[in-house]
């Protein structure tokens, strides 16, 4: 974790109501009808049944897809290494949505990472292929070759003007991100916006060329995820974001349309390298919410925290 981010105050989660279910409005949790609109549902639970409860909080899968749409799955797969790690998304939270889509009418959905790995033995070992095999119309895919990456412009990017994209992303109807709760060497924590540099070909340059930060909220103006769902089932929170390091069970699943938010929440749901922090020290996260990409502070939020 970089400096400027190294000390926080510590910051205690918001107790659900009796009922386990509740919405938390400027700090005070307060029971909610599941027709009023809430920002986020943070869901406890077992990673499949938290990602179906998120989704039926939300509105339902039929909110985001619709019959005959092509949609695009960005789960963490990037390493050859199993559930338990924390270092790929959980197989069943991939699972539990690409069955909703299809079931809503999807024609085709294509789970996609550029792993870091070699693509095999990723998509073995991370258990989400083997997970998703017997679905129709689901395709679990790692693309490795410049071929399938497409250059777009980055209207308003400080770090970037140009950046190469997958093209299925650029060709589908729906993206939703599927990111895992984890630490990262370089930007101290990576979810969902950090994650979305799964769909894009030169992850190097953010590293060597640009300010991996600003390059970042360059990358999240023009990839746009239409939903979020942040696996914190289990938490990487050192020697990410490859591992092996310290996993924590913060048995959650934070859904939401706005990445920066999710990220910003999923933030607070354990400690990292022994720490606490909040979203707005994180420096992607803060860059993201300046470019008005999302909102950073949990507080001006619609939570809604349940079980599944």
């Amino acid at each position: 974790m970089k400096e400027g981010i190294s000390s926080m105050d510590r910051r205690r989660f918001l107790k659900a109501s009796a009922a386990g279910l509740a919405l938390t409005l400027a700090g005070k949790p307060v029971l909610i009808s599941a027709q009023e609109k809430i920002d986020l549902a943070v869901i406890s639970g077992d990673p499949g049944a938290a990602t179906r409860k998120a989704l039926e909080i939300l509105g339902g899968i039929s909110r985001f897809v619709k019959r005959g749409q092509k949609v695009v799955l960005k789960p963490n797969m990037s390493f050859a290494r199993p559930p338990e790690s924390g270092s790929n998304t959980h197989p069943d939270v991939v699972v539990a949505v690409a069955r909703a889509c299809i079931e809503a009418g999807a024609s085709q959905v294509l789970v996609l990472d550029y792993t870091l790995g070699r693509p095999e033995p990723c998509l073995e070992r991370s258990g989400i292929r083997e997970a998703c095999k017997n679905i129709k119309n689901v395709y679990v895919l790692a693309p490795h070759e410049k071929k399938f990456f497409k250059e777009i412009k980055v209207a308003q990017g400080k770090a970037m003007d140009r950046i190469e994209v997958l093209k299925d992303v650029l060709e589908s109807d729906v993206l939703i991100s599927l990111p895992v709760a984890k630490s990262h060497s370089a930007t101290g924590i990576s979810m969902g916006l950090k994650g979305l540099m799964g769909l894009i070909w030169d992850r190097q340059s953010f590293h060597d060329k640009y300010n991996i930060n600003e390059a970042i909220a360059d990358m999240a103006s023009v990839i746009k995820p239409h939903l979020t769902l942040l696996d914190a089932t289990r938490a990487l929170v050192s020697g990410g974001p490859a591992g092996p390091g310290e996993v924590v069970k913060p048995n959650l699943v934070i859904a939401g349309t706005d990445p920066v938010a999710v990220d910003s929440l999923g933030v607070s749901v354990a400690p990292w390298y022994g720490q606490n922090f909040k979203g707005k020290q994180v420096e992607h996260l803060l860059a993201a919410h300046q470019r008005g990409l999302g909102e950073i502070d949990p507080e001006r939020l619609k939570i809604f925290r349940g079980k599944a």
